[in-house]
């Protein structure tokens, strides 16, 4: 399993940077091969609908991570392992996800990152559209396009910039 550290964890970093870091206070789960991850911020809100993952993850992700707010659903799975495979592929350092995943066997074999905080079988054929690029709050963090995202087995912090 890649650990993605590369010389950081997320409690040294807030050890060294309190006052610059949010530290996100929901529970994971984490799927991948990437069980840790970093990368400017990009964001998607939405009622279950997975097209709009599936839209911000089809286009290059440069080491990115994207973070869904997803409402803290259970019930509905928002990324799988053709999503995950897609943001593989296009570069993507990882995703948080505030909701649940399917698939997450397979999810597991591909070098990508997934905190998420269910798993489920269940995904949605109608739903609201999503938003993408919108700011975002959940477990006590803020999470905006461009801000840094540093995920590992301690937790997930938010950044306004990127931490040395």
């Amino acid at each position: 399993m890649d650990d993605g550290n590369k010389g950081w964890s997320t409690a040294d970093l807030f050890d060294a940077h309190e006052g610059r870091v949010e530290v996100c206070d929901t529970t994971f789960l984490r799927f991948g091969r990437r069980r840790a991850f970093q990368g400017p911020c990009e964001t998607v809100l939405t009622q279950g609908d997975h097209r709009i993952v599936l839209a911000a993850l089809s286009v290059r992700g440069d080491g990115r991570v994207l973070v869904v707010d997803g409402g803290g659903d259970t019930r509905i799975g928002v990324l799988g392992d053709r999503l995950a495979r897609i943001g593989s592929e296009n570069g993507w350092s990882g995703a948080v996800i505030n909701g649940a995943v399917r698939d997450s066997e397979v999810v597991d074999e591909l070098d990508f990152g997934v905190f998420a905080v269910a798993v489920t079988a269940r995904r949605r054929l109608q739903a609201e559209p999503g938003r993408q690029g919108v700011a975002l709050s959940f477990g006590g963090a803020s999470f905006r396009p461009g801000s840094w995202v540093y995920a590992d087995a301690n937790s997930v912090l938010s950044s306004t910039a990127q931490l040395g």
